[in-house]
């Protein structure tokens, strides 16, 4: 563990390598079985509103049924989440050869919408601890895969979640953890 400007870092940040390998796994952390959906900040179900119709046309019949019946989202400040379909894919999902991808970052890509993602969904497989002050790596078998994949090409799960760390705590602490786990690394 060490600790960068406040935030707890656990080792399984430094230790683990991972590089998504969609082809492999399909897209299975946005389709998790489970009922609830990826965590929000209570700013972002403002900026899924607002992006939800440059993203509607992309989503699949069941999941606009599943909007329609249940809403974008699940819960109540503090505590929000995005809607799922079965308790299974986010209601945000659309499918491209069996593969599930995520609607907002397709119209960010194409400069339609400036959200990307929920930053719980960027940053995966890192985690936020519940009160903000750490961040760690969180397992689900349905990424072995990207596991594989991680050690074959030596790529660490922070630099792997380098954009989305950026985002979350800025360049410069990013730095910061990429400098300190190198730093250790190379001992």
């Amino acid at each position: 563990m060490v600790v960068i400007d406040n935030i707890i870092v656990h080792e399984s940040v430094a230790e683990t390598k991972f590089a998504c390998d969609l082809k492999v796994c399909k897209g299975a952390c946005c389709t998790f079985p489970g009922g609830r959906g990826a965590p929000l900040l209570d700013e972002e179900v403002f900026e899924i509103e607002k992006a939800f119709p440059f993203i509607e046309t992309l989503l699949p019949p069941e999941h606009l049924s599943a909007i329609e019946n249940h809403g974008l989202v699940d819960g109540f400040a503090g505590n929000y989440a995005t809607q799922c379909v079965d308790g299974k894919a986010c209601v945000f999902v659309y499918y491209e050869n069996d593969i599930a991808y995520c609607a907002f970052e397709k119209a960010f890509v194409e400069k339609k919408i400036q959200f990307r993602k929920p930053i719980s969904c960027h940053l995966f497989p890192i985690r936020v601890d519940r009160d903000g002050n750490g961040i760690h790596f969180e397992y689900f078998s349905e990424c072995d895969p990207a596991l594989e994949n991680g050690k074959q090409q030596n790529i660490s799960v922070h630099r792997f979640a380098k954009e989305p760390l950026e985002r979350t705590f800025g360049k410069k602490w990013t730095e910061k953890l990429t400098h300190h786990i190198d730093k250790d690394c190379s001992h």
